[in-house]
This record gives structure tokens, C-alpha cells and sequence, in this order.
């Protein structure tokens, strides 16, 4: 998930040398125990735990109950945790906040190296190929693993820390000196960090050494475990959170990942995240796999070349088990956990949809939960008293009324703090349904009324347009557009908006693109990249009746599609027009064929709606000119 570049490179920014220390407890008077210190329902830095060079820091291995790299032994995970000094006599017991990830055994010059596009070409699948095709083989690195420790961040110590919490990192199966494999998703990914929460509760063993047996107990842990983490290592929250592990009270994920298929496929279709076009599950592991290198070439066949290579299936995009054995969702019947669920409303890498399904079945499921939107991309953690507050409440026991705070936040660009809503989406939110008044190939209208009979519009493929582009009449023969009336007061969106359209493609296969952008269109370098886009879609129509199974179209016939494009909450400014654009191939996120596929869509038979707050009654007052 390849935020992971800017993620590595801000622990980088807050790593330091870390120096291993293995205690056992000491005698100690109790008064050399400082008391916590809460107020307003959070933990406040404790003095006496603010000194750095009074932590104890300690290294270790903790031993699982799976043999990923079929080597004969169990594998054991490399686990880094830094506490206070007063924790040394076994008489102070503090709560555990907890970061699992792929990404701690990358060495500097592989994060700085990987960001150099001459570094990262053939790395990833090259996209320019027909839909359908079995793409060329690319090329798979060997990165070197941090040979002493893997990079740990201290700016999470400097935060929880002082504040009466022990902070514990380990490397996932596969990665850095953690023993495995990386199976990007797979079992052994979830039990590796129940495995760290059970020795923590003093349920599992560790030992000081990769391959030794002199073991090392968590003495010092109270049993209460909180975990937090962004991008992948947000997925491992929800990963050890479904297992049901007793002693995880709350997680904090932000941006993560809930379903894999959802992160490379949309609807069928064969789609990238933003920024990694060609990345799949094979690439994502290659990244990622920094561990015992005499076990790699093993590991890649059985893993890699054999499993995600296969049943990844970049030929149809199409559903199956394996994509579906990579759902958390399925597994959140186990979930006891508390959480505040984080994302960005504009990450068009890991997309929001992955936070709001996984956060809507825990509400569902009655669990604590908070729900932390930004308007921004990819990242962004939730303030942090939130975090404060709820981890204080869950892993410190403190009684501040957590569970009855708003459920519903979004920092927007201009505000200067997030703001509570009473739900998302919002309660006062219902769909309007717009039609498509064609205007042959020129800017057509949205239209909250059904048009008469008309005639249907053909547009042919041509990826090298960048979607900034194609609102220009100049390109009009490569894209529909519908415009709504200028509007002359804000609205407010909040939900899911949702399209059907009927089309008929001249080839057995065509990518479908659909954009929900704001014109004018505003071209300024200060302005972020998603400025003028309200919300987006892909789905391949062959999958028109069936996530699982594609089928081929009949080149002149029409088949009928809906899908869903991504939640989301913002506000259309007055003087913007929506408008609703359709295209063939994406550049930024597809696979880019030969140009000239020819889509013809049906205007009668296509319409999106749109969740607005007031209804139609409120979008007309929006668009009725004084």
C-alpha cells in the first residue's frame, strides 16, 4: 500500500539509535512509583516518565503458533519496546500502545532510491497492454533488511511515553528480523500480532534472541493493549483486531485497508491506487520483503509466484476466494475491540470506502466507535486529545464519558478544528436522482426531471488525456459531460452517490470511467491535485451481472451496470457547477489499451444520484437564480 514510502520516510524523520536493555524486575520502594495524572479524561505527561534516558529499552522475540516459512520451527516476530524506568521492579504496570508493521526492516537508501523513477521502472506491471491480455513478466527486486534493528519511531515514544503508556513495535511475518513470510493479507499477518498481544498478557512466550531460549516475560503490562497505525499498518490493527484476541480494548487505524480486492480492483476492473499505477499484491511484496534472505527464494515461489501471482488474476479482475479470503469484514464477528476509524475523504490511494464498511459493521455490531473524516489524501492522524481520551478510557480504565462524544467528525480544508455531525452520512441527507439531457457530445445537462427519447452518444477511448483535461469541448469526442446549473448558494453532499448507465462497447472488453468534477475548472499550482474532483468510479462492464464472473461483451450490445463511487462529505461552493463525466480508460489508475474503443451509452437508460442534505427541495433552492 505504498504510502508506505511517505510513511517510512517520516519515522525515518523521528527514528534515533535505539540501545537494547534487558531488565528483570528489581526491589524498589513503592514511593519511587509516581502516580498517573488525568485530567478532562485524558493522560497528562508524568514527570517523572519524561526523562529519555531513563527508559528501559529491550529487543526480543516473540514465538507464534504458525510456521509461515515451513522451516521446522515456529516463527518468532522481532517485538522493540521502550517504558518508563519505573516499570524496572515489576510493582508499575502500564498499558501497552501498540504499531505492528511490513515496513520496519527498509533500509534508508531503499526509501530514499524508490521514490527515483529510474530505480522503480519494470518494477511494477506495465499497464499498456489490451484489456484481457496476459501482461509481461516484470522485474522483482532483492532489498537489502537493516542489518541491526529495524527504523522505529521515537516521536511515538515522545507521545505516549510520558503519559503513563509502554510502547511496543514489531516487524510483520517476513519483513525486517521477523522470521515468515509475507503473504500480504494472509492468516498468518492477523496471528502474528495476536501472537505479541498474548505474550503481553502473558498468554505466549518470547525470548531475547531470533533462534535462543532464554525467554523474557512482559512483567510490566498491565493486559491493557490500544494499537494505532496508518496505511498497512492501520490493516494490521484491523487484522489482530478480528482475531478476537482478549486484551485489545481499542485500535485507532487510519487509512487501512479492509478489503484487498477493493484496494487493486474496482468493480471488476483492474485499477491502481493512486500514484503506483501497475502496483498489485506481488509488487506490494516484493517492498516488503526484507527478511531472512537465505529464505527468499523459497518464500517467492511458494508465495509470491505461486499464490498472489495466480490468484491475484490481473487477466479479468474478477472476484474469487483468494480475494475474499482478504476481507476483514468477514471476520469482524470476533471484533471486541473499541475504535476511532480515521481516513481522508481525497485519498484516491487506500480509498475511504475501505474505512466507512468496516466502521458501519461495527457500529452495526454495537462496539464503541468514533468515525474521523479529512478532506485531505492519503494518512492524517485524528487530533490528538481524541486519541488521548480514547485510550485513556480503554487502556488506562478512566470513566470520561468517551462513548457518549459525537461519533461523527470531518476537519475540512479551511477549518481550523474538526466539527461534530450527528451522523455520517448525514441524517438530514436523502438521494436526488439527475438524468442525462444529451447535448451530442458537448456539455450536456443533469436534469432532476426524465427527458423525452434520445439518441444515444458514442465516445472513443484514448487514455493519454488526463482526466484534467477532458472537461475541454476540445476532447468532447473521448468523454460525455452533464452539467448542473451554476449553483447559487452552497450544498452540501454526504453519502454515497450512485450511478446506472446503459452502454454497448465495439470490442469484447473496455474500461468505464466515471468522475463527479466542479467547473469552472480551477487550474493553480497552491491548489491540491483532487481541487476540482468531487468524487470517482471505475468498473469493468463485464462484470455487469457478476463480481465473480465477467463475461464477454457483445460488441453493439447494450448491458446495464450500477456501482457505487466512494463515500463522501463536502461542501460545492456557489458558482460551481457538478458535473457528471464519463470516459473509457483512466491513465492515472487503469490499464491503458490502444485508443479507439468505441462506448456508446444509452442517456436514457443512465443516471446517477446524489445524496445531498435537504433533498431535492434544498438543490433547487441551491439552483433557482434570484
Amino acid at each position: 500500500m505504498k504510502p508506505q514510502i511517505i510513511f517510512a520516510a517520516l519515522i525515518l524523520l523521528f527514528s534515533s539509535n535505539l540501545i537494547s536493555v534487558f531488565a528483570q524486575p528489581t526491589d524498589s520502594n513503592d514511593e519511587d512509583i509516581p502516580e498517573l495524572i488525568f485530567k478532562h479524561g485524558r493522560a497528562l505527561v508524568v514527570p517523572e516518565f519524561s526523562s529519555e534516558s531513563n527508559w528501559i529499552r529491550e529487543e526480543l522475540w516473540v514465538e507464534t503458533t504458525f510456521d509461515s516459512d515451513k522451516d521446522g520451527q515456529l516463527d518468532r516476530m522481532h517485538v522493540f519496546v521502550t517504558r518508563p524506568g519505573q516499570t524496572a521492579t515489576g510493582k508499575l504496570k502500564l498499558p501497552v500502545i501498540y504499531q505492528t508493521s511490513p515496513y520496519y526492516g527498509l533500509k534508508v537508501s531503499t526509501l530514499i532510491r524508490t521514490n527515483i523513477k529510474p530505480f522503480s521502472k519494470n518494477l511494477f506491471w506495465n499497464v499498456k497492454h489490451e484489456l484481457g491480455e496476459t501482461p509481461k513478466k516484470h522485474r522483482h527486486p532483492n532489498f537489502n533488511t537493516r542489518k541491526k534493528r529495524p527504523l522505529m519511531s521515537s516521536y511515538t515514544d515522545r507521545l505516549w511515553v510520558p503519559r503513563g503508556y509502554i510502547t511496543v513495535y514489531s516487524s510483520s511475518p517476513g519483513t525486517g528480523l521477523s522470521d515468515g513470510v509475507a503473504t500480504i493479507g494472509g492468516e498468518n499477518e492477523s496471528l502474528a500480532p495476536k501472537a505479541v498481544i498474548d505474550w503481553l498478557c502473558g498468554r505466549a512466550k518470547a525470548y531475547k534472541t531470533r533462534d535462543g531460549n532464554e525467554e523474557i516475560t512482559a512483567y510490566w503490562c498491565s493486559g491493557k493493549v490500544g494499537m494505532t497505525g496508518t496505511s498497512y499498518d492501520g490493516t494490521l490493527c484491523l487484522a489482530a483486531a478480528t482475531t478476537g484476541v482478549e486484551g485489545l480494548e481499542a485500535i485507532i487505524p487510519i487509512a487501512p485497508i479492509s478489503s484487498y480486492y477493493l484496494y487493486y480492483r474496482s468493480n471488476g476492473l483492474v485499477r491502481s491506487p493512486e500514484g503506483y499505477l501497475g502496483e498489485d499484491m506481488d509488487v506490494l511484496y516484493d517492498f516488503i520483503n526484507t527478511g531472512d534472505k537465505s529464505k527468499r527464494k523459497r518464500n517467492n515461489k511458494t508465495i509470491r509466484d505461486s499464490l498472489l501471482v495466480p490468484n491475484e488474476d490481473r487477466i479479468t479482475g474478477d472476484y474469487n476466494d483468494f480475494w475474499a479470503g482478504r476481507d476483514y469484514l468477514d471476520h469482524i464477528d470476533k471484533m471486541h475491540a473499541a475504535m476511532i476509524m480515521a481516513h481522508g475523504f481525497n485519498d484516491w490511494n487506500v480509498m475511504p470506502i475501505q474505512s466507512y464498511r468496516f466502521y458501519k459493521a461495527a457500529e452495526a455490531k454495537g462496539l464503541p466507535v468514533q468515525l474521523y473524516y479529512h478532506e485531505v489524501g492519503h494518512g492524517g492522524d485524528p487530533p490528538f486529545n481524541m486519541m488521548n481520551k480514547w485510550f485513556t478510557r480503554f487502556l488506562h480504565g478512566i470513566e470520561n464519558d468517551v462513548e457518549s462524544d459525537p461519533k461523527f467528525w470531518i476537519e475540512r480544508d479551511n477549518d481550523d478544528s474538526p466539527k461534530s455531525y450527528n451522523s455520517f452520512p448525514d441524517s438530514n441527507a436523502s438521494d436526488v436522482a439527475f438524468y442525462l439531457q444529451s447535448a451530442n457530445n458537448g456539455k450536456g445537462s443533469l436534469a432532476t426531471e426524465k427527458p423525452g427519447n434520445q439518441n444515444a452518444d458514442t465516445i472513443y477511448d484514448k487514455y493519454s488525456i488526463d482526466y484534467s483535461s477532458l472537461h475541454d469541448s476540445k476532447y468532447a469526442q473521448h468523454r460525455l459531460l452533464f452539467l448542473s446549473p451554476v449553483l447559487q448558494k452552497d450544498i452540501r453532499i454526504s453519502g454515497i452517490p450512485k450511478v446506472t448507465i446503459r452502454l454497448a462497447s465495439n470490442k469484447p472488453a473496455a474500461n468505464l470511467s466515471v468522475y463527479l468534477i466542479t467547473l469552472p475548472w480551477e487550474e493553480d499550482k497552491k491548489l491540491p491535485s483532487y481541487h476540482n474532483v468531487i468524487n470517482r468510479g471505475w468498473a469493468d462492464p463485464q462484470n455487469h451481472s457478476s463480481l465473480r464472473n465477467g463475461e464477454a461483451l457483445v460488441p453493439g450490445k447494450f448491458v446495464d451496470l450500477s456501482f457505487d463511487l466512494m463515500p463522501d462529505d463536502q461542501i460545492i461552493p456557489k458558482g460551481k457547477q457538478i458535473g457528471l463525466m464519463i470516459f473509457s480508460s483512466d491513465q492515472k489508475f487503469t490499464i491503458c489499451p490502444k485508443p479507439g474503443t468505441q462506448l456508446t451509452i444509452d442517456p436514457n437508460a443512465t443516471r446517477i444520484s446524489i445524496p445531498i442534505v435537504g433533498g431535492i427541495e434544498e438543490y433547487i433552492k441551491a439552483t433557482q437564480r434570484n
